[in-house]
């Protein structure tokens, strides 16, 4: 199959329409191509539950060996999983998986051994060129001699075991939890990790299927947390847990049926994962996450360092830095002690730790870290990106008390708010989001942001 790869390579992973822009005769190109680039003599494989991911996963897997690399097949597993197999393993790893997309999408999410990031500028570039150039009819390599094999292995025990080695749930009150897996891949690991702990578990969507038939596995889209906030409030539950497809992100709703924001739960975390260090730490967060975060970090000892959104600045901070934790407003949640990886499981640990050690219900508990107003991200379509930008900073320049910033877009800050305005990758888009002090505020700002973009 000669493919577009432009359209398929993204900046952090592979992903696309499967056969319509990619098949297995591609997935078996990535195999071998990524085996050449990491030089690496051993994998490791998993895949999620969508109809197509055992075929692909299996090219990859073929195309792999044939390069000599032995390969080990994890199969069904969340992102976190695999994440967890190349660290413990010390293997190079991929994972197919399109996340929270429709079912007709897959995609490949690669790393190096530790689970060390393959992004554009870790590796991905060079695999996506060799694929290109071995799909137009360039020779490849002769295959190895003695072809690697291909064995498989359960991991899914020890993983849980892991997790449940880094948060203490022993003593904790006995708590009634709804978990909405939509479908996706929370309902092959949620049982496992939750077994034996006390907790009274109301699954929700646990049936593994690849087809999405209750709603999209994309928790940060309110519209498909509905049904897991009718089920908490109807159940009197503590709390309720969504995860998204592939299960490496976690989204959490209060006892009183209301989504409790991603930068609250990174706080919360921030400030246990600091107290199991003795008070000290760096904690990275990105721009967009809120002021409450590197707050609450210093409040408990820690350092806070601001970075880009995406993972792959995350992750690379948190080596950079040692860091022991990292947030994003997106609910990734990345710790040292899983090799920087993101794991919203452990996340949800953390919570259900917190929420269990106290008698308070979760909104009081919340409400220490949740302190300001928040927009959300809001996308604005705009025909030219860089002029939308450029005018933006010139409404703002003549004011008082104004900063600005360009880590990554434009952030604007004055004393009682702050908004950032990002540049989509891969669409005409303009991502916009707003805090401030106060709702009113908050509200004004957007409002005139919104206007100014749109006009």
């Amino acid at each position: 199959m000669v493919a577009d790869l432009s359209q398929l390579v993204k900046a952090y992973d592979v992903r696309g329409v499967v056969p319509d822009q990619w098949d297995e005769s591609l997935a078996e190109l990535f195999g071998a191509a990524f085996v050449q680039v990491t030089a690496a003599d051993a994998i490791v494989i998993g895949h999620d539950m969508r109809p197509t991911s055992p075929a692909l996963s299996g090219a990859f897997a073929r195309g792999a060996a044939a390069r000599g690399a032995d390969v080990t097949l994890i199969g069904l597993c969340s992102t976190d999983q695999l994440y967890y197999a190349s660290g413990a393993l010390d293997l190079p790893g991929a994972m197919f998986t399109a996340s929270h997309n429709p079912a007709q999408y897959n995609g490949i999410k690669m790393c190096r051994a530790g689970a060390a990031p393959v992004g554009q500028d870790t590796g991905l570039k060079e695999i996506r060129t060799l694929v290109e150039e071995w799909s137009e009819g360039a020779p490849q390599p002769p295959a190895s001699p003695t072809p690697g094999t291909i064995t498989e292995r359960d991991t899914l025990t020890d993983y849980a075991a892991h997790l449940l080695g880094l948060v203490d749930l022993t003593s904790i009150r006995p708590l009634k939890v709804v978990v909405d897996a939509g479908n996706g891949m929370g309902g092959h690991t949620v049982p496992t990790v939750f077994q034996g702990l006390p907790l009274d578990l109301i699954p929700l969507y646990f049936d593994l299927d690849g087809t999405f038939p209750n709603h999209e596995a994309n928790p940060l889209d309110p519209k498909n947390i509905v049904d897991l906030q009718a089920r908490v409030l109807a159940e009197g539950a503590d709390l309720g847990l969504a995860f998204d497809g592939d299960a490496d992100r976690c989204f959490v709703v209060d006892e009183r049926g209301a989504g409790v924001s991603p930068s609250a739960i990174t706080a919360l975390v921030a400030a246990r994962e600091l107290a199991r260090n003795g008070g000290k730490g760096t904690v990275i967060h990105n721009l967009i996450t809120s002021w409450s975060v590197p707050e609450v970090v210093r409040e408990n000892g820690g350092t806070p360092v601001r970075t880009r959104v995406g993972h792959s600045f995350i992750k690379t901070e948190m080596a950079e830095h040692g860091a022991i934790f990292g947030g994003e407003h997106s609910a990734h949640y990345y710790f040292r002690d899983f090799w920087n990886a993101d794991t919203g499981m452990l996340a949800a640990l953390h919570v259900l730790a917190a929420l269990g050690s106290q008698a308070g219900p979760l909104s009081e508990l919340v409400a220490a870290y949740d302190r300001y107003a928040g927009s959300g991200e809001i996308n604005s379509t705009v025909a030219d990106q860089t002029a939308s930008l450029t005018a933006i900073r010139s409404a703002y320049s003549t004011r008082d008390d104004i900063t600005f910033d360009d880590l990554d877009g434009l952030t604007v800050t004055s004393t009682d708010w702050w908004f950032n305005l990002r540049a989509s990758n891969t669409e005409p888009l303009l991502r916009l989001n707003v805090e401030a002090r106060d709702e009113p505020t908050m509200t004004a700002v957007r409002d005139e942001v919104l206007a100014l973009i749109r006009a």
